[in-house]
């Protein structure tokens, strides 16, 4: 008889870190749905202080805290998360973002969202936004390590992509039957928007009007600022450019360009105010060197708004039909296809459209339903082995 996996494990930290981004949208999705979808199992979620919560989980969620009183304390528990869950006799551990590693008596899968932190630390800081600083190449340089170590030590390995299960499973030598891609669902419904009152509120407290070019500011923005400025002065004065960032430290060409005036960036904005920027831009423009999925594609095709982006990593395979592609490096194609849908109405309403539709193949169930099935796969097989031996 297969035996069955019965307690599950997930380190949800990234929700107590005050963190944003694709992998935080991930967590905070993917696990209420997983406690919809599995009610025979039991479920443990690991959390810690450094902040608040930010997701009520349901009542009667088993949650386990862990201390926390600086940034040592992440790096304690990286090490120690694993012998709390074998003290919770949990069969599988789910990391969430790209590293952790089993509970002695269960197994591990993990979740790596793209090739990213497989890659040399001077690839993995060009992902980053070539941001450069002591503290960024310490921080890149231990996702690296951490994540090499647990992938080693996997029983299975999820991803977000059939890109990304390539990239992965070449880096890492993984075998690709152990390496399952499960794409997210979409970041929120078009009901979850603020309404017009709500945008032109957030808009008028930004000092920001509508119809600007809207980017993130770790995406490779020097693509976009430098096509920018191949647009008319017509079209730079009627389409400004607007950036949100999880972050305060700016690349050196979109830091000059907010000198200059030509560029705004809005660091660390709340949920809310990212989905009335999405939802009042004239375009989307995302020439983002590495993607293992690409949320913010989603995010803008559900806002309604058009996008533009690189034909690099997952991104061709998320955005299908529904987007202009074009290289990460190609500013003259950038300019072109900004020009396009700036004055290119009936281009515009094709594109939107067509995100409309496309943003309906992602759904958090569908995510859920194969995840357990992962777990299910991944118990088997370390049971079996650990019977073998």
């Amino acid at each position: 008889m297969t035996p069955r996996c019965r307690r599950v494990g997930i380190d949800i930290r990234y929700l107590s870190h005050g963190l944003f981004g694709g992998v935080h949208t991930y967590v905070r999705r993917l696990v209420p749905a997983l406690l919809e979808a599995a009610p025979h199992l039991q479920f443990v979620l690991y959390a810690d202080r450094k902040a608040p919560l930010d997701w009520e989980p349901p009542a009667g969620t088993t949650m386990r805290w862990l201390p926390w009183s600086n940034a040592v304390s992440s790096l304690v528990n990286d090490f120690t998360l694993a012998r709390r869950m074998a003290s919770d006799r949990i069969d599988v551990a789910h990391h969430l973002a790209n590293y952790g590693f089993a509970p002695r008596g269960g197994c591990s899968v993990v979740t790596v969202h793209d090739v990213l932190n497989l890659q040399p630390v001077s690839e993995a800081l060009r992902g980053f936004g070539n941001v450069s600083g002591l503290r960024t190449t310490a921080m890149v340089s231990y996702l690296s390590m951490m994540s090499r170590a647990a992938v080693r030590r996997a029983t299975w390995l999820i991803t977000i992509s059939e890109d990304a299960r390539r990239q992965i499973a070449a880096a890492a030598k993984w075998p690709l039957d152990r390496l399952t891609p499960i794409p997210h669902g979409a970041p929120f419904t078009a009901a979850d928007l603020p309404d017009d009152a709500s945008c032109a509120e957030i808009l008028r407290t930004l000092d920001i009007t509508p119809g600007f070019i809207l980017g993130d500011a770790i995406k490779n923005p020097a693509v976009i600022v430098a096509a920018w400025r191949r647009l008319t002065p017509d079209l730079r004065r009627a389409h400004p450019l607007v950036f949100f960032s999880r972050r305060a430290e700016l690349i050196a060409e979109l830091a000059e360009a907010v000198q200059s005036g030509e560029a705004r960036v809005i660091v660390r904005p709340e949920t809310t105010t990212v989905r009335a920027l999405y939802r009042r831009a004239a375009v989307f423009a995302f020439p983002s060197w590495i993607e293992g999925f690409g949320l913010p594609l989603l995010e803008a095709m559900t806002a309604g708004t058009p996008v533009i982006a690189s034909n690099r990593g997952a991104i061709p395979e998320v955005a299908g039909d529904a987007a202009i592609l074009c290289d990460a490096e190609d500013v003259d194609a950038f300019a072109a296809g900004l020009n396009r849908l700036l004055q290119n109405d009936v281009e515009r309403q094709r594109l939107v459209a067509r995100g409309s539709a496309r943003v309906t193949l992602y759904t958090w169930e569908r995510a859920a339903s194969e995840t357990i099935a992962v777990y299910e796969q991944a118990f088997a097989r370390y049971a079996t082995a650990r019977g073998a031996a």
